[in-house]
Order: structure tokens, then sequence, then C-alpha cells
């Protein structure tokens, strides 16, 4: 059975965030392909998207390599998302469905009542799933990928320290939801720039051009199972 390019290529990206490729280091397709468990097909059709995201770059004499992002270019990332996710979150209040309000009520709820008990790890993967689902009901193919690539590549450059306030800011992000089921455009976009700025003074840099590369993760976060995987 092919393996669908898309599935290895998440695995790649998933791994050069975790910080299992190192930044600057060589992605050979036959390491690859043995590491992930498929073939050299699939693999070259990942890095090629992935240097289209700008994960990975490809140099002369050594072929594809994880890409060296610099500062400039990390907070260039920060403030195009300080513009795009309130864009998106206008425009979920007039494209969005049914089945997103469901699942992001949900998610507020889950994240409210985590907050109130404690539980950093889970509020950070719900948070991320909040804003992946308030991406998607934009009802843009186009902005949801750049604001799904702009928070892998985030993950990637910056740790994020947990907000001060758990329950404050799961209260702003109910507020948005409000916002966007009543169709109220400017304020969806209103509350989510302010949230975005908030959140962007938590973030810091893994890496600077003194330190040359981030902590380094030596062990891979999977093997690849295709079948589980989302892209």
């Amino acid at each position: 059975m092919r393996i669908p390019a898309h599935s290895v290529c998440t695995a790649i990206r998933d791994d050069i965030v975790a910080g299992v490729h190192e930044r600057g280091g060589r992605l050979t397709e036959e390491v690859l392909a043995r590491r992930y468990g498929v073939s050299r097909v699939p693999v070259r059709e990942a890095l090629r998207t992935l240097e289209a995201e700008g994960f990975v770059v490809t140099r002369r004499h050594a072929g594809a390599c994880v890409a060296e992002p610099t500062e400039q270019e990390a907070a260039d990332l920060l403030e195009m998302r300080v513009l795009l996710e309130p864009l998106g979150a206008f425009r979920a209040a007039q494209r969005r469905t049914e089945a997103h309000l469901k699942v992001l009520r949900g998610l507020v709820r889950l994240g409210q009542e985590r907050a109130r008990r404690g539980g950093s790890e889970d509020l950070r993967a719900l948070g991320g799933w909040f804003h992946e689902t308030l991406a998607q009901a934009c009802g843009s193919p186009s902005l949801t990928s750049m604001l799904t690539q702009l928070r892998h590549k985030i993950a990637w450059m910056y740790a994020v320290a947990a907000p001060p306030s758990p329950v404050d800011s799961w209260t702003e992000h109910g507020a948005i939801v409000d916002a966007v089921a009543r169709g109220d455009g400017e304020r969806a976009r209103a509350l989510t720039a302010l949230h975005t700025e908030r959140a962007t003074a938590a973030h810091r840099l893994r890496f600077s051009s003194g330190e040359g590369r981030p902590d380094r993760v030596r062990t891979s976060q999977h093997a690849v199972n295709m079948s589980g995987r989302r892209h």
C-alpha cells in the first residue's frame, strides 16, 4: 500500500518542530525513508512540500537540510499571526457552520473546566485545537492553510510560557466564540486581536544569533503510523 506523501510530510514536520531533526541538519531520503518506514518517493514529495513551507532548504553539495530561520524571520511570524488570526475570526463569524460552533463551544467548556483545575499540558493541546478549529471555520482554505503553517512554525521557533491566568485566557476564548456565533465579525476580530497580542508576550525564542541552535530533542516522537495522522 502506498503511503500518502502528506502523511510523511506531517511526520517529518512534527519531528522538525519537536527538534528531532536539528536546525541545519541534513535530511537524506534514504535515512528518512528508513526512519518512517516508507519508500523514498513519498519522502521526496514531502521534502518538496516542506521546502515550500519554509521548514527545509536545499543546499549545494548537501541536499535537503532543516532550515535555520533568523530572529527577524521568527519575529515576522508573530507579527503575521497578529494580523491574520483576527481576520480569520472575522471570516469565521460570517462563514462558520453549526458543526464548527459545536466543536468550539465544547473546547471552551473543557478548557474552562481544566483551567479551573490546573493542568497546563492539557490546556496547551486544547488551545491548539481551539485555534485550529477557528481557522477552519473561516471558510477560506488559503487562509486556513496560512494560519496552520504559522502555528507550526511558531511552535518550532518559540517556547511559550503558560498564561498567568489560564481561566482568563479561556474566558477570552469563550467571548470570541460568542461573537462568532452571533455573526459579529468586528467584535470577533477585535477580541481575537487583543487575545493574540497578549499571547505574543509569552513567546520566547528557542534560539538566538549568539547561541546558534535551539535545545535539541534526541528521540523521535513517532515511528510513523500513517493511518492515525492528521495533516
